[in-house]
């Protein structure tokens, strides 16, 4: 099972049950053990994890880290929890600050069971880094996060790995915050630099102050133009509608006449999905719906022997996914979203098809 497969659950837990996870302890047991599991660690033993771990440092005696993960008999991170739906911007996370200055350990962890804070001692040696280098945010992440989060399962985890790119992770996270800013506050540096590109009378105050909200006004324009660009090419590249995307399949035509086969907005927003989450392998036009009685089924290039997907949704409260990758089986989902979360396997279907 893959590690996005092996997230479900606990993405479901975190999304449905927030109400119920109060304290810090709620959250320790619902989200960030079961988490340490799913990177592969036995959180029942103590070689392994360590709760409430405690290191005296001078005339600090008896304080505690809520956990510590061993590697090689030795610690090699540090967590600290906070309860679910703390703002970590406002978290004071001393206890993790001083035991890594005492510790062996490379990397500490403040989380709130959804948010994930990673830090390390890239700007000064065996002195925790203010800012973290990498953030995983358990109901907002992507492919490259779930890369990285990988890095600290326990049959991945390697020091020199995860330090190799921990710089680069972090700088990137600074610019993309940097980047956010600028697109709510524009600069008057930057929008000097803008304007200096693209006219030319003679650059004043009056001028910066009117340009201004043109160049703000251009970012926002560009950035959806490129949103809809994308949307429209993964989505709907031509106009889609029920007979458009309805189609029998041939295979089952004698057995299941086409009379009485309904294709349903679930199905055909689930397809949609689908093609999003495939496009930057292939051309969208190359994938196609056939729907039967019995399922509906997501093919490349129309061809029966390419399933990417089959849709099983006549049941009136159970929906399931049928995968065709090297662990074909078929996944029950909750909501036609949860589809969002297996782009590793349809894209490992469509590996098989296109080498």
């Amino acid at each position: 099972m893959s590690l996005i497969e092996r997230f479900q659950p606990l993405v479901r837990r975190a999304r449905d049950e927030s109400s119920h996870i109060t304290t810090e302890e709620a959250t320790k047991t619902a989200l960030i053990l079961p988490m340490l599991q799913i990177l592969g660690y036995d959180v029942f033993n103590p070689r392994e994890v360590i709760p409430e771990y405690i290191a005296d440092i001078g005339k600090k005696k008896g304080e505690k880290v809520d956990y510590a993960i061993m590697k090689d008999g030795e610690i090699s991170v540090l967590i600290e929890c906070k309860p679910l739906g703390m703002n970590l911007d406002q978290a004071h996370f001393t206890q993790l600050y001083r035991y890594f200055s005492v510790t062996p350990a490379r990397f500490g962890v403040l989380t709130n069971g959804v948010e994930y804070r990673f830090f390390s001692d890239l700007d000064d040696r065996n002195k925790l880094d203010d800012q973290p280098f990498f953030r995983f945010d358990l109901l907002d992440h992507n492919d490259r996060d779930l890369e990285e989060l990988k890095k600290f399962s326990k049959s991945d985890f390697e020091v020199d790995n995860i330090l190799g790119s921990a710089s680069q992770l972090k700088y990137i996270s600074l610019i993309q915050e940097e980047f956010s800013s600028l697109i709510t506050d524009v600069p008057e540096d930057f929008v000097k630099f803008i304007v200096s590109r693209v006219y030319e009378g003679r650059m004043t105050q009056s001028v910066l102050s009117e340009f201004k909200p043109t160049v703000y006004d251009a970012i926002q324009q560009f950035i959806r133009e490129q949103v809809d660009t994308r949307l429209k090419k993964a989505l709907n590249s031509s106009d889609l509608s029920v007979n458009d995307v309805m189609r029998s399949d041939p295979a089952e035509k004698e057995a299941e006449p086409e009379d009485g086969i309904e294709t349903t907005q679930e199905e055909i927003d689930a397809y949609n999905i689908v093609r999003a989450l495939v496009c930057d392998k292939v051309d969208i036009e190359r994938v196609v719906m056939r729907d039967t009685k019995s399922y509906c089924g997501i093919l490349l290039d129309d061809n029966n022997r390419k399933p990417i997907c089959r849709l099983r949704f006549n049941g009136k409260s159970i929906k399931r996914v049928e995968f065709f990758d090297d662990e074909a089986d078929r996944v029950e989902i909750k909501d036609i979203k949860d589809i969002f979360l297996f782009k590793d396997r349809l894209l490992n279907t469509l590996d098989k098809y296109i080498q």
